[in-house]
Formats: structure tokens, sequence, C-alpha cells
């Protein structure tokens, strides 16, 4: 005997957690359809009725450019992207055989998105992270800055300044000289540095202002500029574009309640004794983990926060370095690289790291920059981020070296693209500056794109190394598991699923000559500047997306049933709906690959 609506309902997954009210209700909304072989379920960009749940046979979901992205079977839903969107098709649906399915009309589904939550906790777990990431912390500078700050400039006087900011209701003043910004003064500063110093009220700000501002632009997120604040215990922050100034970001602009731990936790680092103190205080990085997956951000916030306090522990361990072996003799500039660099650290990481100095280096002074590698290396590595397993470390002395041998380095990757220099190249090419001199940095990371762009026979290398890491497909485009080994039967998160897509980022960049290192910084740059088609960028950032949350949802779950976190994932433990997304992703990014190793950067 066929089973009833509420008889299917009461054992499909997520309607089971639903009232029973609720289930009862539903089973009166949904229909059953049947469709026949070879026949449309509907076509890309059609009006979506409803949500479909296949009952009986297979159906054939096609992209945009007709390409296969999953043959679904009983159990699996689909058309749901569509009504989560704007409720027209983003694929076409074609029955492989005779179909039977049940649909549920499209107002009732977003009725049971908007109102009942294991829906749409189960719904938006496969759906594109942008179009659930409302949360605080992930929203940009630009969004919440105040737009028009006040501004004077340098010559104005203190009791003038204060009327100013007075009359204007701000607790901070802006100083600009010809339109370029000089220095900030606050509320603080007057009380402070005016009047319970003594000076007289008609003292120019110029005079007690802060200089060297530290600034972020209007694109940085939420979670930057707090994390950046509490460390280095500002209140204040001018946001420039361009060079230009846009807006400013005060302490009441911000809440503290999507990512207070975090910063919290930045506090105590910054302001930690010595080294031996550290280890301590990031201890319960793994919790911060869980609660930021478990409130639900999306994995760049999530990466973010948590590679926010490797950057803040690595200053804090440069400074008690200085303190311990004083000052350097020559500047220097300590980078991070890996997934540090590009901000994208989870639950395991391991330290990549390297040290430019200034030319005016001697060899007496690498004993210095030798302990001071030492001290800082040993440092992380107590705090939980190991030494790296392929050296890339500033210890190394290879990897510890003045501007000119760094600038000889990328020259010589560039010029001969053996094995080992595109591997070296691509590692290098994520670089990001932690603490120190960053000018050392400014101009050869320009330089490196120019020449690298410009030489064709390297981008050739870089692009060919790079698609040998490929998206775990089998035959059909079904999920392919390790083989043998420790992890036999699980899917290689990170090597086979974020790895691929990390490096057509970089290779968007290398190409686009883009400055970005963070990957989706580095996709979203290259669909502005062209490189990729907008459908086709669109496709693989929710790809991006997909692959990197349900990543991290599976090093959240083991950390919260106390295991160590890892990036092996055993596809049955998600449910069909999740590792038929999981598939499509993975789909996708092999199509963007192919496009990549045709030269089709603009696929469409």
């Amino acid at each position: 005997m066929p089973l009833t609506p509420l008889q299917i309902l009461t054992r499909t997954h997520p309607y089971d957690q639903l009232p029973n009210a609720i289930q009862e209700w539903l089973a009166e909304e949904v229909s059953f359809e049947s469709v026949p072989a070879e026949a449309q379920v509907y076509d890309l960009a059609a009006p979506l009725p409803a949500l479909y749940l296949i009952l009986a046979g297979h159906v054939d979901i096609r992209d945009n450019r007709g390409q296969p992205l999953s043959l679904l079977g009983p159990g699996n839903s689909f058309g749901e992207r569509g009504l989560m969107k704007d409720g027209y098709a983003v694929t076409s649906a074609r029955a492989r055989e005779d179909v039977e399915l049940l649909a549920i009309p499209a107002a009732t589904f977003q009725r049971l998105l908007a109102e009942h939550p294991p829906v749409a906790r189960f719904f938006n777990r496969a759906a594109p992270a942008r179009a659930r990431d409302t949360a605080f912390a992930t929203r940009q500078l630009g969004d919440i800055m105040t737009k028009r700050p006040v501004t004077s400039s340098t010559d104005i006087t203190g009791k003038a300044a204060a009327e100013l900011m007075r009359d204007h209701r701000v607790s901070s003043l802006l100083l600009l000289t010809g339109g370029v910004l000089q220095g900030i003064v606050t509320v603080h500063d007057l009380t402070y540095k005016l009047l319970a110093a003594g000076r007289p009220a008609d003292t120019k700000l110029s005079e007690i202002m802060t200089r060297d501002l530290v600034t972020l632009p209007p694109d940085a997120l939420v979670s930057d500029a707090l994390h950046m604040m509490v460390e280095r215990h500002i209140s204040h922050l001018p946001v420039m574009d361009r060079g230009m100034l846009v807006g400013i970001l005060s302490q009441s602009d911000l809440t503290r309640v999507q990512a207070q731990s975090a910063a919290a936790m930045i506090q105590d680092i910054a302001a930690a004794p010595d080294a031996a103190a550290l280890p301590a205080i990031l201890k319960s990085i793994p919790e911060i983990l869980v609660q930021l997956v478990s409130a639900n951000h999306a994995h760049q916030t999530v990466t973010r926060a948590i590679t926010d306090i490797a950057d803040a522990t690595t200053r804090r361990l440069l400074a008690l370095a200085e303190q311990q072996f004083g000052p350097p003799p020559v500047p220097y500039l300590w980078l991070a690289c890996g997934s540090q660099g590009r901000q994208e650290q989870t639950g395991v990481s391991d330290q990549d790291n390297c040290l430019i100095i200034s030319d005016a280096m001697t060899p007496a002074h690498d004993t210095y920059f030798s302990d001071l590698a030492g001290f800082v290396s040993d440092g992380l590595d107590a705090c939980g981020y190991v030494y790296c397993p392929g050296d890339m470390m500033a210890t190394n002395p290879r990897w510890r070296q003045p501007l000119a041998k760094w600038k000889e380095y990328f020259g010589s990757w560039i010029a001969s693209p053996d094995t080992e220099a595109q591997m070296l190249a691509s590692v290098m090419f994520d670089l990001r500056p932690i603490g120190g001199e960053t000018s050392l940095f400014a101009n050869l990371q320009s330089e490196t794109l120019d020449a690298a762009a410009g030489n064709s026979i390297f981008v050739a290398h870089i692009v060919s190394n790079s698609l040998k890491h490929e998206p775990p497909l089998g035959l059909f485009r079904g999920l392919a598991t390790l083989r043998s080994g420790e992890h036999k039967h699980q899917i290689d998160m990170k090597h086979s699923g974020v790895v691929p897509i990390v490096d057509l980022g970089r290779i968007y960049a290398l190409q686009g000559q883009l400055a970005p290192v963070n990957t989706r910084a580095r996709l979203v740059a290259a669909i502005k500047a062209g490189q990729v088609s907008p459908s086709g960028g669109a496709d693989l950032l929710d790809a991006y997306d997909m692959i990197a949350d349900t990543r991290l949802l599976h090093q959240s779950a083991q950390i919260s049933k106390g295991e160590a976190p890892d990036n092996f994932l055993t596809p049955t433990e998600l449910s069909a709906f999740e590792r038929s997304h999981l598939r499509d992703a993975f789909v996708v990014v092999k199509t963007m690959q192919s496009a990549a190793g045709q030269g089709r950067g603009t696929l469409s």
C-alpha cells in the first residue's frame, strides 16, 4: 500500500523534526506528481512552483551550461536553491526514467523556512553561504562606518576642536592637510593630553594628535576591525579607500556579540607578560571555533577570527623577542604564508613563515635574527601551531634573508620554473606581512606579480601544477573516497576539497596581478576583473562556500565529541541531501579547473 503524505513526511528529514500539528498541516499542502522519462521537471530560469522530494526514479540536474551536476535518487530534494534565491530555477531538472515526486508548494516551503528552525537549518547548511551570511561580524566596514567623519586642519586649537566635537556630537576629530590624513584627536586626548597636562586651550592639535594611524579599507570585515582595535588598544579606526578617507569606525559603532570570545582572547594575548603565558590563553581556540560554527557563521568569518588569533600571537612573540634580545640591528618583516597568510586557518594548522630583512643586514646580524626566529617559532609551536613539516619557517636560514635575496629567489623561480620552483612560488604567492617593517614587502609583491604575469611559460607551469589537486569525483561524478590507509573510505577535505579552489584563486591572482591573498577575496576580485564570468564565478563561490563550510562543520563536530579535529570526512556522516550538494560543488570546481587548464578563464 502506498505511503500517505503524512507517513512520508514523518520518515523524511528535516520534516520528521517538526511538531505533529505542523506535519499534519504540511501533509495537506503537498501533492504527488508523476513525470515521464526524459521529460523536463523544470527548465533553467523558469519559475519554480514547488520544492520537489524524489519518491521513485532519478532526476538529472544540469547547470546553466548544460553540464551534469547531479543524478538524484529517492530521498533527495531539488529546487531549493532557486526558491531560496528569487523563485526562479538556477539549474534544469529532467527525469532520467519515470519519476514520482512529492511537491511542496513554493509558498509553503518559504513559510517552513521562515517559521521552523529545523527546516531552515537543514536547507541553509547546503545553501550558498552568501545567502545566509547576515551575521554582524561578517558585514563590511563600509556598511556600518560613519561615512562623513568630522575633520579639520592640524592647526585647529584645542578649544575650537572641543567645540566642533560638541556641536557634532562626536568623540573624535580627524586632522587633514591638503586632503591627506595626518592624525586623530579624541575626547580622551583632549582630557589627558591637554587639560590634565595643563596645556593652554589654544594649543594646536598637531602637538597632541596621534600620528601613524592604523587604517582598514571599507571592504574589511567588522571582525577585522574589532580584533585590530582590541589588540592595539584603540577606540577609533579611520577607513581608507585607495588613499582617501571615506569614513571612521568607533567602538560605539561596534558590538562584541559576534566575536566577543576571539576579541577577548586577543586582548589577553596582547597583554601576555611572557611567552610561557600564551599556551594557556590559546587553549580554548577549539571552543571558539565551535562557538562560531554553531552560531552559523560563514567559513570566512570563522577562519578570519582563528587567523586573527594566530596573528596576534605572532606579534606578541615578536615583541617579547625584542624585549629579550634588544631592538633589531636593522629593519625586518615577519610574514606568514600558507593558510595563515591567506587568513584561512581552521582547527588544524601548522606554522609557515619567513623573514625579509633590510639589505643593510650584515652576516653578523644573522645571529640576532636566528635567535628571534627561534624564539617566535618555538613559542608558536608551544601554542599549538606545530613546526612546519617542510621546514618552511624563518628558523631555516633559506627563509631568513635580505630583501635582495628574496628578489633573487622570485626572479629565479619565475625564470626557471622547475618542480621545486613551482611549489615554492605557489607558497610564496600567499605571503602576508604580520609584524615589522611592511615597506620591505610592498614593492616585492607588485614587482613579482608583474614579472610572473609577464612570463607565459611560468604561468603555464603554475596552472599545470595547480591542477594536480583534483576534487574527489569518481565514476559518473559520484564522491570518490580514499582507497587505502588510515583514512580509507574518507574524503580529504583539505587537499581534495579546499586546495583545488585555493589553487584556482592563486592562478586568477597571478594572471590578473590581483593583490588579495585570501582565496575568497581573490575569487571576488577575479569576477570584478572579468577573469571569470559572473555566472561561472558565482558558481565557484557557492562551491567554495559549501566545501569550506562542510569542512568546518566536520571539525566542529569532532571537537564537540572530544576528538582532535582533522580534515577527513566520512561521506556517510552526511545526509543524502548534503552529499548531493557537496558532489555538485566538486563538479563546479572540476569544471572551472578544466576551463583554467584550457585557458578559458572567462567561463560562462
